[in-house]
This record gives structure tokens, C-alpha cells and sequence, in this order.
């Protein structure tokens, strides 16, 4: 008499992690032609026009290292908000700076600023409590992402990994940072990370809320808009740049697009700083044909000091092809590296959320501003030549000698690669 109810049961399962471990989009499947260079107009056209807002000038563009210029921009930013502040986050735990950055949101919304504040529910999970009542007590509008809800079974596993705040829509910040005291300092031991965060102005921070205005209707079913939210914003400054995003409910394929394009259109240089690196036998593909037609390839990933060692292993297992093509594989030694950006031929630099991983590519959500600007560009390759100095590299005689031990723990953990 069981043998129903068990089968149906059984059943919801397997539906279930099939809907939560897909995004049901076709998928690229093929590589992409070399039909230009990355400094033929083409290259800027295509990449505006396929990715979705065409590429706008006119904007300004801070670097910011670690927490100790992150945090204190940021904070400054809420605390000179006038009408509006919109925050998108994936990591949000306790500690001193999770309360801070509560209480200068919870003092903005006081003083009548409209302040939206969207977390992921799991990313959220080890946020002090005492941190959402301070929130909404102060009137700032929370919403904590995908929270589990029948409704939502199938979303369980589409994360909210976009990282944005939005000042007035008129100062943007975007890159790897999550608001944890593993941020802060400067990255000067294994308790503090390494991490880019950019400060952003101009036409192109309407970009930026544009993306979080795209998960808050999903999230709340409330359209935000009007000059509080997108005002007109005059040219600050000369760079070019666009904002855009992906998710599994549309444009999935967006940032491996992105970075197939790039790597793709490259003909001098490749620099590449990725907290988590899983490519996809498609992605590495294009970048050992990158590097056969004489393209200096160099990966920064993390070494031993990692918060996931599944990633690292995982990651390992496919440096193979790469290594015999002539790609340079750097470990950085002193602390997580949790960095997300690639620079191509000091031109393009792209920085977000993104990682350089089927997660990222096919099942979170995810945004990247991507910034065309050759002394911008210039001055990432001089940050990522420092960060090399703290680096050790891999060789390929050093891939080749690797324990017996850690190649089945790498073989056994690649199987999980859609899901890292």
C-alpha cells in the first residue's frame, strides 16, 4: 500500500534536482570564430550590442583594493545618499563591518531615504538576525532572495550573485567584495582576503540599477523607477563601459559568452584573476587556441589558502591542456584570493561578480561592468604584476608531478564541475 506514496516521492525528488540542476536554456555549444581583433570596432559593437546595453561613454572609474579602501568608499557613498540606495549582495555574515554597513542603511531610510536592500537567502544565512531588524525598523525595504517556499521549489538552486550598490543612480560599486570581516584590512594575513571592488560614475550606473532593478521586480514584484531611481546623468569622465547581467530565467549563456568573445578577439594578452576556476572544456578550448597564436596567457587563482578546496581540486585537474599550450598558472600565496577579473590586450577589463565557473555561467545570477579603456586596463595589469609577486607558479613538470593521492581526489571531484 506504501508503494505509491513512495514512488511519488520519489519521483518529486528527481524532479526536483533536475529543475535545480539545470537552467532548461540551450547552451553554447560551439566555439566561436576569430572574425576580429580587439581593436577593431567590431569587437566593441559586437560585444555592446550581444550582451545587451550597447556600450556608453562618458564614465569615471575608481579602483579600490581590499577592504581597507572598499568598505570606507562604500560606507561614505550611503552615508551622502539623498533620495535612493539599492544593494544587491550575495555574501552578507556578522561581525563589526556587517553592522556597520546595517546601521548606515538603517540611519539613511531614518532620514527618509528610500533604501532597497535585496541578500541572498542562502549567502545571508550567517547574518545576525539583530542586523534584518535594524533594517527594517529603520524603514529600508529587505528581501532576502529564493527563500525557500513551495512556490519556489524548482529556483532552490538559482542564487543571486550579483554584488551592486547604487547611490542616487548616480554612484555605482561593483567587483568581488561580500560584507564579512574576511574583507577587511589588507589582505594581511590568512584571516583577511585579496579583493577588487571599483567605485563608478556616470551614464553607466544606470546600467548598474537597471540589473538590480531586474531581480527586485523578480523578488518583489515592485517596479522601481523615476529621476530618484534613474536620473539623467551627464558625462564625468571619458571611459567607455556597459553593465549586464545573467541568470537561468533569461540569458544564461551571457557571461561565458562574454569571456568566450574575449578571449576569442585577443591577439597580445590575457590576464585573468578568478577566486574560482572551472572552465568548461569549450572555455579552455578557446583559451589554449588563444594561447597556440601567441597570446601571453597568465591565471592567477588560489592556492592552498582557499575557503572551498573542492574548487581548488576541482580546478587543478583541468590545467592540463592549458599548461601544454603555454598558459602561466599562478597560485597566490598569502590569503584567499577571491579576485574576479580579466584583462584583455590592455583594453578590456571586466570585473563583477562572475567566476570563472559552470556555477557562475549557467546557474547564478550574475552581473560584470566591463570597461574599455586602454589606461584604465594599463593600470589592472600593473595591480595583477604586483599580485604575481605574491604568486607561485605551476608549471607544467610541477602539474605532471602531482601526488597519485590528489589526481583521484581531482577526478572524483571534477565530476561535480557544473555545479563549482
Amino acid at each position: 500500500m506504501l508503494t505509491i506514496p513512495i514512488t511519488a516521492f520519489v519521483t518529486l525528488v528527481i524532479v526536483l534536482l533536475i529543475a535545480n540542476l539545470s537552467s532548461g536554456e540551450k547552451k553554447i555549444e560551439h566555439k566561436i570564430d576569430r572574425l576580429y581583433a580587439s581593436d577593431d570596432p567590431q569587437f566593441l559593437r559586437s560585444m555592446g550590442l550581444l550582451l545587451g546595453p550597447p556600450v556608453i561613454s562618458g564614465n569615471r572609474f575608481d579602483m579600490l583594493l581590499n577592504g581597507e579602501q572598499i568598505f570606507p568608499s562604500m560606507l561614505d557613498g550611503i552615508r551622502a545618499a539623498r533620495r535612493t540606495i539599492t544593494f544587491e549582495t550575495f555574501i552578507y555574515w556578522s561581525g563589526e563591518i556587517g553592522e556597520q554597513v546595517a546601521q548606515a542603511l538603517a540611519d539613511k531610510a531614518r532620514e527618509g531615504v528610500a533604501v532597497h536592500v535585496l541578500l541572498d537567502w542562502v549567502g545571508s544565512s550567517k547574518m545576525d538576525k539583530r542586523y534584518l531588524k535594524m533594517l527594517r525598523d529603520g524603514g529600508a525595504q529587505v528581501i532576502q532572495y529564493h527563500k525557500p517556499h513551495w512556490t519556489g521549489l524548482g529556483r532552490m538552486n538559482d542564487r543571486t550573485h550579483r554584488k551592486l550598490l547604487v547611490i542616487d543612480g548616480r554612484i555605482g560599486f561593483t567587483g568581488g567584495v561580500g560584507i564579512a570581516p574576511e574583507w577587511t584590512g589588507h589582505a594581511q594575513d590568512e584571516k583577511h582576503w585579496r579583493d577588487t571592488h571599483f567605485r563608478v560614475e556616470g551614464p553607466v550606473v544606470g546600467h548598474m540599477q537597471a540589473v538590480f532593478m531586474d531581480n527586485w521586480v523578480k523578488a518583489s514584484g515592485n517596479v522601481l523607477h523615476g529621476a530618484e531611481y534613474i536620473p539623467e546623468v551627464g558625462k564625468v569622465g571619458d571611459g567607455l563601459a556597459h553593465m549586464f547581467s545573467s541568470s537561468p530565467s533569461g540569458g544564461s549563456d551571457d557571461m561565458q559568452l562574454m569571456y568566450l568573445m574575449a578571449i576569442t578577439a585577443a591577439t597580445r594578452s590575457i590576464h585573468l584573476a578568478s577566486a574560482y576556476f572551472v572552465p568548461d572544456k569549450l572555455t579552455i578550448n578557446a583559451i589554449v587556441e588563444a594561447a597556440k597564436r601567441g597570446v601571453k596567457v597568465q591565471i592567477i587563482t588560489p592556492g592552498k589558502r582557499i575557503d572551498t578546496h573542492t574548487v581548488r581540486e576541482a580546478s587543478r585537474a583541468c590545467w592540463g591542456d592549458l599548461l601544454k599550450a603555454g598558459v602561466e598558472m599562478f597560485e597566490y600565496q598569502p590569503t584567499m584570493f577571491h579576485c574576479k577579473l580579466l584583462v584583455v590586450d590592455e583594453y578590456l577589463v571586466s570585473v563583477g561578480s562572475t567566476n570563472f565557473d559552470s556555477r557562475s555561467f549557467k546557474l547564478n545570477d550574475e552581473a560584470n561592468l566591463n570597461i574599455y579603456d586602454r589606461e584604465f586596463a594599463m593600470l589592472q595589469t600593473a595591480t595583477f604584476a604586483d599580485d604575481l609577486k605574491h604568486s607561485r607558479q605551476v608549471t607544467l613538470e610541477d602539474w605532471m608531478r602531482r601526488p597519485r593521492r590528489e589526481k583521484l581526489i581531482e577526478k572524483c571531484v571534477s565530476l561535480l564541475d557544473t555545479q563549482l
